[in-house]
């Protein structure tokens, strides 16, 4: 397995350096489509920001290139300048391309994405605002936290009021707790952790782990359940494979991080029981098909379903020294680049249909199509298994 640091710096990085910085009205460009068009004036979601700023962030941390380091500041000052909510706390939802909130909503998810952001750019640069935002943060989505049955309500109205529509997307079950926003809350805990040595922290860290085993993880297939009312009772039967594999090693780097070694050895099992339910959805060429809900399979093969099954595939080897979780890994990595990665123009598609066609209806780069799953999989290449 290589080309990882090829890939990062020639294709991914360099799309985004090149055709989405918004030189009239600063920051990103909010969309280019499937077609590879350009829509200069397209919203801007503060999903794509917060994952633009963790990327390049992490990107000059790790290769030191100024380039990196100022694309991730032009993001950290894109944030700070139109996405804080100076009266009531946390980042809006989404801006038109000059700047004006159109949704104020506060999403628990995209609030914990910004804390990742804030953590990387203090990591890669000593920024000490950044560090402070990174706290003022936790401490924000600590408040979302649901003291008498455990686990993070999913969205607010821009004051922090209880809100009718909690959906991230219209895909998702309107639900008051769900997996996904959990499991990237954990995320940036586990990278807050590395800078920040805080007891509260490490608390909250510690029961949301548990939060996995206990409420998310169903114990009789190891798939993670995905949507809850708020007494957590499930509320859905599909599985996500790939949020599946995602989970599989950030709950293991999670646990890691603290230092607890019986914790650690638990959750290293757990996530190798995960990383096993997951390959239910590997198919014979070596891809990861997207989810099953009963009967019915979407067979789409997502750029970042695919990513994520490169890194946890990787990690299931290297907690288990079984040389067949390297050769999954290796053969996604190669789907991906005969497949996924777009030669002609740039980044990776957003999926291949389940007949092999490239699906052009979604987005190249935009509100969810973002350089944080296939960067930070070439990035943790690099970085943990020394793969370039």
């Amino acid at each position: 397995m290589n080309g990882f640091k090829n890939e990062l710096e020639n294709n991914i990085l360099a799309f985004w350096i090149d055709k989405m910085q918004d030189t009239e009205h600063g920051g990103f460009y909010g969309q280019i489509d499937g077609n590879n068009a350009l829509h200069s004036e397209a919203n801007k979601g503060a999903i794509l920001n917060a994952r633009i700023l963790w990327t390049f962030s992490s990107a000059y941390r790790i290769l030191k290139k100024k380039e990196y380091l100022d694309m991730a500041q032009r993001a950290f000052d894109y944030i700070t300048a139109y996405f804080l909510d100076r009266e009531y706390g946390g980042v809006y939802w989404e801006l038109d391309y000059k700047g004006n909130p159109v949704s104020t909503k506060k999403q628990t998810y995209v609030q914990g994405f910004m804390l990742y952001g804030f953590s990387e750019f203090y990591r890669a640069t000593g920024n000490k605002q950044a560090l402070e935002l990174a706290k003022e943060f936790f401490y924000l989505i600590e408040k979302c936290h649901d003291d008498k049955l455990g686990g993070y309500l999913e969205a607010y109205t821009q004051d922090w009021k209880p809100i009718e529509d909690m959906r991230l997307s219209d895909k998702d079950a309107n639900e008051k707790k769900t997996m996904n926003t959990h499991l990237h809350v954990l995320e940036p805990y586990t990278n807050l952790w590395r800078v920040w040595d805080n007891e509260q922290l490490k608390a909250a860290q510690k029961r949301l782990i548990g939060i996995f085993t206990e409420r998310i993880l169903d114990k009789k297939t190891n798939h993670l359940n995905l949507f809850f009312d708020e007494e957590w009772n499930v509320k859905s039967t599909a599985i996500s494979y790939g949020h599946d594999i995602e989970a599989s090693w950030l709950l293991f780097e999670a646990a890691d991080v603290l230092g607890d070694r019986d914790l650690l050895a638990e959750i290293k099992n757990i996530s190798l029981d995960i990383a096993d339910a997951a390959s239910e959805g590997l198919q014979a060429e070596g891809s990861m098909i997207y989810e099953k809900d009963g009967n019915h399979i979407d067979g789409d093969r997502h750029w970042w379903v695919q990513a994520e099954s490169v890194v946890g595939y990787m990690y299931a080897y290297k907690n288990s020294k079984d040389i067949a979780y390297k050769e999954k890994a290796a053969r996604i990595w190669n789907y991906i680049r005969n497949q996924i990665v777009d030669q002609e123009n740039g980044e990776w598609y957003w999926s291949r249909k389940e007949d092999g066609t490239i699906n052009q209806k979604d987005d190249k780069a935009g509100f969810w199509k973002c350089p944080y799953h296939n960067g930070r999989m070439c990035m943790e290449m690099i970085e943990h298994f020394d793969l370039k």
